[in-house]
Protein backbone atom coordinates (compact mmCIF):
# COMPACT_ATOMS: atom_id res chain seq x y z
CA UNK A 1 0.00 0.00 0.00
CA UNK A 2 0.92 3.52 -0.77
CA UNK A 3 2.02 5.74 1.84
CA UNK A 4 0.71 8.96 2.17
CA UNK A 5 2.66 11.69 1.32
CA UNK A 6 2.74 15.15 3.70
CA UNK A 7 1.57 18.07 1.74
CA UNK A 8 4.83 20.32 0.53
CA UNK A 9 5.88 23.09 3.74
CA UNK A 10 3.72 21.67 6.69
CA UNK A 11 5.58 20.02 9.28
CA UNK A 12 5.08 17.70 12.36
CA UNK A 13 1.64 19.21 14.67
CA UNK A 14 1.04 18.57 17.88
CA UNK A 15 -2.64 18.31 17.79
CA UNK A 16 -4.97 17.71 20.68
CA UNK A 17 -8.65 16.88 21.06
CA UNK A 18 -10.50 19.20 23.93
CA UNK A 19 -14.04 17.56 25.50
CA UNK A 20 -16.52 19.62 27.09
CA UNK A 21 -19.63 18.89 28.59
CA UNK A 22 -22.40 21.46 28.59
CA UNK A 23 -25.60 20.93 30.01
CA UNK A 24 -27.63 22.61 27.26
CA UNK A 25 -27.51 22.77 23.43
CA UNK A 26 -27.32 26.38 22.97
CA UNK A 27 -24.60 26.89 25.47
CA UNK A 28 -22.37 24.17 23.15
CA UNK A 29 -23.15 25.76 20.40
CA UNK A 30 -22.12 29.26 22.01
CA UNK A 31 -19.02 28.10 23.19
CA UNK A 32 -18.28 26.36 19.69
CA UNK A 33 -18.90 29.60 17.85
CA UNK A 34 -17.14 31.69 20.52
CA UNK A 35 -13.74 29.53 20.35
CA UNK A 36 -13.70 29.42 16.49
CA UNK A 37 -14.19 33.13 16.25
CA UNK A 38 -11.27 33.39 19.17
CA UNK A 39 -9.31 31.11 16.71
CA UNK A 40 -8.38 29.12 19.97
CA UNK A 41 -10.13 26.42 18.59
CA UNK A 42 -9.82 25.60 14.24
CA UNK A 43 -13.35 23.32 14.69
CA UNK A 44 -15.84 22.95 17.35
CA UNK A 45 -18.06 19.46 16.56
CA UNK A 46 -21.68 19.62 19.02
CA UNK A 47 -23.30 16.31 19.92
CA UNK A 48 -26.59 16.79 21.75
CA UNK A 49 -28.32 13.76 22.93
CA UNK A 50 -25.47 12.57 25.54
CA UNK A 51 -26.40 11.30 29.11
CA UNK A 52 -23.97 12.18 32.26
CA UNK A 53 -24.14 9.88 35.27
CA UNK A 54 -21.80 11.02 38.11
CA UNK A 55 -21.35 12.10 42.14
CA UNK A 56 -21.98 15.21 42.73
CA UNK A 57 -22.47 16.27 46.56
CA UNK A 58 -22.69 13.04 47.94
CA UNK A 59 -25.67 12.15 45.65
CA UNK A 60 -25.74 10.18 42.19
CA UNK A 61 -26.78 12.57 39.41
CA UNK A 62 -28.21 11.42 36.39
CA UNK A 63 -28.04 14.69 33.37
CA UNK A 64 -28.52 15.58 30.10
CA UNK A 65 -26.24 17.29 28.40
CA UNK A 66 -24.02 17.71 24.80
CA UNK A 67 -20.57 17.52 23.90
CA UNK A 68 -18.09 19.48 22.31
CA UNK A 69 -15.48 18.39 20.77
CA UNK A 70 -12.86 21.12 19.88
CA UNK A 71 -10.09 20.86 17.39
CA UNK A 72 -6.37 22.95 17.79
CA UNK A 73 -2.80 22.81 18.65
CA UNK A 74 -1.35 21.71 22.47
CA UNK A 75 0.48 25.37 21.64
CA UNK A 76 -2.88 27.00 21.92
CA UNK A 77 -4.87 24.41 24.20
CA UNK A 78 -4.54 26.42 27.16
CA UNK A 79 -6.17 29.95 26.23
CA UNK A 80 -9.20 27.21 24.76
CA UNK A 81 -9.01 25.81 27.96
CA UNK A 82 -8.91 28.61 29.51
CA UNK A 83 -11.81 30.35 27.68
CA UNK A 84 -13.95 27.72 28.21
CA UNK A 85 -13.43 27.71 31.80
CA UNK A 86 -14.34 31.36 32.16
CA UNK A 87 -17.49 31.14 29.83
CA UNK A 88 -18.92 27.83 31.08
CA UNK A 89 -21.84 27.21 33.52
CA UNK A 90 -20.88 24.99 35.75
CA UNK A 91 -19.36 25.37 38.74
CA UNK A 92 -16.45 22.53 37.92
CA UNK A 93 -16.80 22.53 33.98
CA UNK A 94 -15.92 18.48 32.63
CA UNK A 95 -12.69 20.16 29.87
CA UNK A 96 -10.48 17.75 28.87
CA UNK A 97 -7.76 17.73 26.41
CA UNK A 98 -6.48 14.48 24.76
CA UNK A 99 -3.58 14.44 22.67
CA UNK A 100 -4.23 13.26 18.90
CA UNK A 101 -1.48 10.86 18.04
CA UNK A 102 -2.29 10.50 14.50
CA UNK A 103 -4.61 11.96 11.39
CA UNK A 104 -4.72 13.10 8.25
CA UNK A 105 -1.23 15.34 7.41
CA UNK A 106 -3.42 18.22 5.77
CA UNK A 107 -6.39 18.28 8.37
CA UNK A 108 -3.31 18.60 10.86
CA UNK A 109 -2.20 21.40 9.03
CA UNK A 110 -5.18 23.32 8.80
CA UNK A 111 -6.09 23.26 12.41
CA UNK A 112 -2.56 24.33 12.95
CA UNK A 113 -3.09 27.32 10.19
CA UNK A 114 -6.71 28.41 11.76
CA UNK A 115 -5.35 28.77 15.15
CA UNK A 116 -2.07 29.89 14.60
CA UNK A 117 -1.88 33.62 16.37
CA UNK A 118 -1.74 36.35 13.72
Amino acid sequence: MAERRKPRGSRAVRAVLILVAYPRRDQAERAARLLVRERVVACATTVPGARAIYFWRGREEAAASTLLHGKTTAARSRDAVRRIAETHPDQVPEILVLDIVGGDPGYLAWVAKEVRRK
